[in-house]
């Protein structure tokens, strides 16, 4: 369930370091991009795929970079798990702000929700150059 907080800035600023504390923070090996595919030929979902969203016209699939690297962009990617009845409203624009003003790059960032592992997780993609420090910027917050 999505909640909403009536609070100040400097409150949420203070649930949300909370939140990123509490959360199970993955570093994921490797390179990964996106393979994209036509909407009629969706893409075949393995152990790798981490995610798949699509348009009108394409599927989107995130897997682990193959040999070639001519023109993909290429990204790092981290993950949370939120515990269950946290309230996390907010965190994504929270985080990307934060990463945004530290490294001057956006982020992409795909959920999903495993009710069994409390609820809501995120996936996390920035430029792979800039994963260290993305990372450290996150286990700052965390203290």
């Amino acid at each position: 369930m999505v909640s909403v907080s009536v609070e100040t800035a400097e409150q949420t600023h203070e649930r949300l370091r909370r939140v990123l504390s509490q959360a199970d923070l993955v570093v994921h090996d490797g390179v990964w991009c996106f393979e994209e595919s036509p909407a009629d030929q969706p893409p075949a979902l393995t152990g790798e795929t981490l995610a798949v969203v699509r348009d009108r016209e394409s599927w989107s699939r995130l897997v682990p970079l193959g040999q070639e690297r001519d023109g993909v962009e290429c990204f790092g990617i981290f993950s949370f798990h939120f515990p269950g009845q946290v309230d996390n409203s907010g965190f994504v624009g929270w985080l990307a702000t934060h990463l945004k003003a530290e490294l001057g790059t956006g982020v992409f960032v795909v959920c999903g929700s495993n009710r069994a592992r409390g609820g809501i997780y995120d996936y996390w993609g920035c430029p792979v150059e800039l994963l260290d420090q993305a990372v450290a910027v996150v286990r700052s917050l965390r203290a």
